[in-house]
């Protein structure tokens, strides 16, 4: 049976016995729940949507990899620069356009499939929805291969990093914010088995935003040539692919959702040293500016405001405008609790201010407490994506 799940049966899916008690449960008389959209269905009925929800959604797998490059070695050669993409197809495709996925640093796709402690991820929930994914490794990493005196240098985060920035930031408090993080699954910290079955995902990185965002844009929009048009979803240091790639590509990208996305523009912030970054203003490298940028000087930023370790610049007035995203709307998404609270909004403004369409929403705005920056891992990770993501891209989309 294909099942829409509304959000008040995703959250009592959360609170159902462990499976395998479930199904010797006793059923018990029906009765009505009525759901956010208004329609009425029986206790009975959403016992089986739960166990549809806890035992996912009847897809078909692919994979293939796109945008490599051959290089001569010796006398042969090897390829580079391509990326894994894995291609997931429900039964029932009813939506427009499939949404493509691109995970943060030090991550791959799998963030996305499901949680370290075993519970749905987001794609499960998008393919009940009907949404053909796509799911890349970004280039150099994971099952992206990265090539030895090709590709620069790597580094993998330590623990005491995932746990400080991302799993137990309430236990130690490196911003202001940090102390209000609630919803991570178990304590977030090393020993712990959710916690060490998450680190052990963690792979090798680029050390170079920049030349991450070099391949990035010429193997993705090799897969958006390929695989387009598409919805974009980004998270974290994937956050400029989803400009660089809207800019490469505007007709292919229909829409962006922006998972707290690398920033603010031109310094980094919260974390000393407050080197500058991202030249182009939310990006490495050059998109598209009218009038034209050429060099990063040719962007006059000034400070209009600075906040815990954070600097927020915006374009002098009037602000060059990045017109091939401008025509595609956006919606940025922050938690309560990451650092991302603290500049997030310096992000969303400069957006704005250079012609974007871009919806920021924080979580705390509309009742939803306690996440931090790995969102769609935690404990009401499907209250997010359908409260919030799935419904801004069905009013804007259409779908």
């Amino acid at each position: 049976m294909w099942c829409r799940v509304e959000s008040l049966l995703w959250n009592a899916c959360e609170n159902l016995p462990k499976l395998s008690e479930g199904l010797n449960a006793t059923v018990q008389p029906e009765r009505k729940i009525v759901t956010h959209s208004g329609r009425a269905v029986s206790s009975f009925s959403s016992v089986h949507l739960c166990h549809a929800a806890l035992n996912g959604t009847l897809h078909r797998r692919n994979y293939f990899y796109v945008g490599e490059r051959f290089s001569t070695r010796g006398n042969s050669s090897i390829a580079s620069g391509q990326i894994y993409v894995e291609q997931l197809t429900p039964q029932n495709v009813n939506q427009p356009f499939p949404l493509l996925i691109i995970h943060g640093h030090g991550m791959t796709g799998t963030n996305f499939l499901n949680t370290p402690d075993g519970r749905l991820g987001w794609a499960d929930y998008f393919l009940s929805k009907g949404y053909e994914l796509f799911l890349i490794d970004q280039p150099s990493r994971g099952r992206s291969p990265w090539q030895k005196n090709i590709d620069g240098v790597q580094s993998s985060y330590d623990t005491f990093t995932i746990e400080s920035h991302f799993t137990a930031t309430q236990l130690h408090n490196l911003w202001p914010e940090a102390s209000l993080h609630t919803q991570w699954p178990g304590n977030g910290s090393l020993g712990d088995p959710i916690f060490n079955v998450f680190y052990a995902s963690t792979v090798p990185s680029l050390d170079s935003d920049a030349e991450t965002a070099m391949k990035i844009r010429e193997a993705g929009s090799a897969l958006l040539d390929k695989i387009g048009p598409v919805i974009l979803l980004t998270h974290s240091q994937a956050g400029q692919h989803g400009w660089i790639l809207g800019d490469a590509r505007p007709t292919k990208v229909k829409a962006i959702v922006a998972l707290e996305p690398i920033g603010p523009p031109f310094i980094n912030a919260v974390f000393p040293p407050f080197t500058a970054a991202r030249d182009f203003g939310v990006t490495d490298i050059p998109i598209t500016y009218s009038p034209p940028v050429k060099v990063p000087d040719d962007i006059v930023k000034v400070v209009v405001s600075t906040a815990f370790g954070t600097t927020c610049f915006q374009q002098a007035s009037p602000p060059k405008k990045l017109v091939n995203l401008a025509q595609i709307p956006v919606l940025m998404v922050t938690s309560e609790s990451s650092y991302h609270s603290i500049y997030d909004n310096c992000t969303a403004q400069y957006l704005a201010q250079a012609g974007v369409s871009v919806n920021h929403l924080s979580l705390p705005d509309i009742g939803i407490h306690g996440n931090g920056h790995m969102m769609f891992m935690e404990k009401n990770n499907l209250q997010i994506v359908d409260e919030v993501v799935q419904r801004w891209i069905s009013r804007t989309i259409g779908t």
